[in-house]
């Protein structure tokens, strides 16, 4: 199972670890375009603030964000998993796992990122702010700096089970599977039970508390119609209607009345 994440737009410090090494970081297919939005984003960020503010669309609030991309080359770096915070990773609670559900998530979780394109959780990363909605002045918009790079490299990772897309838009334009691993991709929804709403905290708190629930269990569905039956063994409520032709995703439908 591969479990591809959104990241965090708020991030824990970096820390005083050891600086990054790109080199070191999962996916190696990809070292050479993170080394080209890595390269920019520093130079930009060290050279002019509030350009860099401007391009990140960041509030005169966050200046504070630009001098900390400045520093990204020598700044600690921690694992991936520790820098995401906010809602969707804290219900998922990494450092609360067991020690089994913590490989597990170690082998099964993938976080987009604007920055990096992809990392695993123990991937050691600095703290950083760059969404994949930004469009820097050379690269251009990031989205389209991943596609090609993503789509030569994810499709390996993805291997041969079950593909779990909790990505927002932003990030799942990044990569999108395409024929065989398309028809074992399920995204998820979670909807407002009485309203059929998508709610932003809702949303993000129920994918975190999936993927925890899948981790612990040590659930391994093989395929989209597997994961239906592995979510409501574990008591969620499904909906989902496979699709009409083979080699296209599947969406699942997860209904919540309220997050306790």
């Amino acid at each position: 199972m591969l479990v591809l994440l959104p990241p965090s737009e708020g991030k824990a410090s970096s820390g005083r670890g050891a600086p990054l090494k790109p080199e070191s970081l999962s996916l190696p297919g990809l070292t050479a375009a993170r080394e080209a939005v890595l390269g920019e984003l520093v130079e930009l960020c060290a050279a002019d603030e509030d350009k860099a503010r401007d391009v990140l669309g960041l509030s005169e609030g966050l200046r504070g964000e630009v001098a900390k991309n400045a520093e990204l080359r020598t700044a600690g770096a921690r694992p991936a998993g520790e820098i995401y915070t906010g809602v969707l990773y804290d219900a998922l609670g990494l450092a609360s796992l067991d020690a089994a559900a913590k490989k597990r998530a170690a082998r099964a979780l993938l976080v987009f990122s604007g920055l990096w394109g992809a990392v695993r959780v123990t991937d050691k990363i600095p703290s950083y702010r760059c969404s994949m909605g930004v469009k820097l002045p050379g690269l251009g918009a990031l989205g389209a700096h991943w596609r090609a790079p993503m789509a030569d490299v994810l499709p390996e990772a993805a291997g041969n089970g079950l593909v779990l897309d909790l990505r927002s838009s932003a990030y799942a334009a990044a990569w999108k599977p395409k024929g065989e691993v398309a028809g074992r991709t399920a995204a998820v929804r979670v909807l407002h039970a009485p309203t059929r709403k998508v709610v932003s905290h809702f949303n993000k708190a129920t994918k975190g508390r999936i993927v925890r629930s899948l981790l612990t269990a040590g659930a391994a569905p093989a395929g989209p119609a597997e994961l239906v039956e592995a979510l409501r063994d574990l008591g969620y409520v499904v909906e989902v209607e496979a699709p009409a032709k083979a080699q296209k995703a599947w969406t699942l439908d997860v209904l919540v009345d309220e997050i306790h």
